[in-house]
C-alpha cells in the first residue's frame, strides 16, 4: 500500500472515505518509511521493534524471528490481552500439516498467505488446514477460484477476480476479524483485545472483484512518474534487471494505466472493509477507547520510472501509510512530518497501553508526539533490503533521500523539498558533493553502530562492478507465476 494512494494524502481520484475519517480522528505521518521494502523482513520489524538483521538475521524475504526477540502479540497476551490475527502474517518458515502454526504469540488466528503455505506442502490445494481462506472458498462454492483468472501471485498483470465481493479475500478477512471480536465479547468481556486485521491487498495480482475492476477509468488515473535525468540510467540496477526479466519495458503506457486503475479498485474495496470494522467497533461503544493503526509493510511502484513492486527506495515502494487514531486520548486531525518507521509501532503501542518493554528495541516511542507533548525526533532514518552482492540501502532526512546500490556503486540523491516525486537524481550536480559525503558518512556510521557490517568495505561502502552481478539471480526475478 503506497502512502500517497489515499484521499487524505492528496490522491486526485482514489476514494478512501474511511481512511480519510481515520486520519481526521488521529495522527497521519507523512514521512513514514518501511525499514525493509520486502514483506517478511518488514513484518518481522513490526513484530519485534528491531531492524530485520537483528530480529531474523536476514534482509531478504526469509528468516525466522529469533526466540530472544520481544514479539508484539506475545507481549500483549502476557499482559492480560487476548490477541487475534486475521489474514496475512507471513511468519516463516511455514509449519507442515499437522503441526502447530508459527504465530509468534497470537492466541487465535485464521490465515491467508496467498497460496504460500499451499505451495510449500500441497500445490494441488487439496490438503485442508493449510490456509483458512482457501478452505473457506470451498464451503461457499468458490473453491480454487482465487487464482482462476490465470494470474500468478506477484505477477504484474491486471485481471478481475472471478470471486465475488462478498467472498473476496479482504471481505473474508474483515468478516473473520469481526467474528473474533464477537466471540471475544462473549468469552473475554473483562479483557482487552489486540487485533491484527491484515490484508494481502493492495498487491499483485491486481485482481479486484467486480465492480471494483471498472470503478476507475484508466484514462483518468494519474500516470506513473518518469525520470528526468538524461543519458545513462542512474537508477537502482536491480530494478532495471527486473524490468527486463518481467517485460515491463515492453508494456504500452495504457497497460500501466489499467494496472493502476485496478490497484485503486483494490484500495477502495479495502477501505470499505476498514469502514465496516470502524462501524462494528462504534456500534458496540468501543471505538473511542480503541487504538487503531493503519499501515503497510511496503508500497508498490506501480509503473513509476518503469518499475513495479517493491525492493527500491522511491517513495512508491519505501514510503508507507502510517495513521494512529485513539480519539479519546490522542490529537485529532494532525499531520506529522517526523521520520517514523514500522519499528516504532511496538514501543509506541506498548507505551500507550502502559506496558513495560523488557529490553530496548530499535524503534522509538511516539506516544509523547501523539499526545502533543515534548518529543525528540530522529535526525535521519535508514532502510535496506537484499543481501551481498545486491544490497540496497537508503538514508533519508526531511530534506534529502540518499540511496545506494552495492551493484555498480550506484548512488541516487533526491532533494525532497524541491522534488518530492524524486524525478531527478542530482548526484554529480554542482553543489551536491557535500550532501553526498554527509549521507555516506551517516550511513557508514549507522552500519557500524548497529553491527550491520555487510555493506562496509573498511571505511567505505562496499561496491562491486556492475558486470560482476549481471548474472546473479535476484530475488524479484523469481517472483510471479505461482498459482498456489
Amino acid at each position: 500500500m503506497r502512502a500517497d494512494a489515499m484521499g487524505c494524502a492528496g490522491h486526485p481520484c482514489v476514494r478512501t472515505p474511511n481512511l480519510d475519517r481515520l486520519a481526521d480522528d488521529g495522527v497521519r505521518f507523512v514521512n513514514a518509511y518501511t525499514p525493509d521494502p520486502i514483506c517478511v523482513p518488514a513484518r518481522a520489524s513490526f513484530t519485534t521493534g528491531n531492524y530485520p538483521h537483528k530480529c531474523t538475521g536476514s534482509k531478504s524475504n526469509s528468516g525466522r524471528i529469533l526466540d530472544d526477540q520481544i514479539k508484539i502479540a506475545e507481549l500483549f497476551s502476557q499482559n492480560g490481552y487476548v490477541s487475534y490475527a486475521s489474514g496475512k502474517l507471513h511468519y516463516v518458515p511455514y509449519s507442515p500439516p499437522g503441526t502447530p502454526r508459527l504465530l509468534h504469540g497470537f492466541d487465535h488466528a485464521v490465515l491467508h498467505e496467498s497460496g504460500r503455505i499451499i505451495k510449500s506442502f500441497d500445490p494441488t490445494g487439496n490438503t485442508p488446514g493449510l490456509e483458512d481462506y482457501h478452505d473457506y472458498l470451498k464451503t461457499v462454492g468458490w473453491g480454487g477460484y482465487e487464482r482462476a483468472h490465470g494470474v500468478g501471485n506477484n505477477d504484474i498483470h491486471p485481471a478481475p477476480s472471478p470471486v465475488p465481493e462478498e467472498h473476496y479475500v479482504d471481505t473474508w478477512i474483515c468478516d473473520e476479524a469481526m467474528a473474533f471480536l464477537e466471540q471475544h465479547g462473549r468469552d473475554h468481556a473483562d479483557k482487552p483485545f489486540f487485533m491484527f486485521m491484515s490484508s494481502p491487498k493492495p498487491h499483485a495480482p491486481y485482481d479486484p472483484p467486480r465492480p471494483y475492476d471498472t470503478m476507475y477509468n484508466p484514462r483518468d488515473v494519474p500516470p506513473p512518474f518518469r525520470a528526468e535525468e538524461q543519458g545513462k540510467p542512474r537508477r537502482t540496477p536491480t530494478k532495471f534487471r527486473e524490468m527486463i526479466t518481467h517485460g515491463w519495458d515492453l508494456w504500452p503506457p495504457q497497460c500501466h494505466q489499467v494496472a493502476r486503475a485496478y490497484y485503486l479498485g483494490q484500495i477502495t474495496l479495502q477501505d470499505k472493509q476498514i469502514g465496516r470494522m470502524l462501524s462494528f467497533l462504534d456500534e458496540r461503544g468501543a471505538l473511542e477507547n480503541t487504538i487503531v493503526v493503519y499501515t503497510a509493510d511496503h508500497g508498490d511502484l506501480m509503473g513509476d520510472f518503469g518499475f513495479f513492486a517493491k525492493c527500491a527506495f522511491y517513495k512508491g515502494s519505501a514510503n508507507i501509510p502510517f495513521i494512529i487514531s485513539w480519539p479519546k486520548i490522542l490529537r485529532k486531525g494532525t499531520i506529522a512530518d517526523q521520520l517514523v518507521g514500522l519499528q516504532d509501532l511496538l514501543p509506541t503501542l506498548a507505551s500507550l497501553a502502559g506496558l513495560h518493554l523488557p529490553r530496548e528495541v530499535d524503534g522509538i516511542d511516539l506516544s509523547p508526539l501523539l499526545r502533543g507533548e515534548e518529543f525528540t525526533e530522529r535526525e535521519f532514518i535508514v532502510s535496506y533490503c537484499l543481501s551481498d552482492p545486491t544490497q540496497l540501502y537508503m538514508i533519508a532526512d526531511k530534506r534529502f533521500k540518499y540511496a545506494y546500490s552495492q551493484a555498480g556503486g550506484t548512488e541516487e540523491l533526491y532533494d525532497l523539498l524541491k522534488d518530492p516525486d524524486e524525478l531527478l537524481n542530482v548526484v554529480g550536480d554542482p553543489g551536491t558533493d557535500e550532501t553526498i559525503q554527509t549521507m555516506r558518512k551517516r550511513l557508514a556510521n549507522w552500519a557500524r553502530e548497529n553491527d550491520e557490517l555487510s555493506i562496509l568495505d573498511g571505511d567505505e561502502l562496499k561496491r562491486n562492478d556492475d558486470n560482476e552481478t549481471a548474472n546473479v539471480e535476484f530475488l524479484p526475478s523469481t517472483m510471479g507465476w505461482r498459482w498456489f
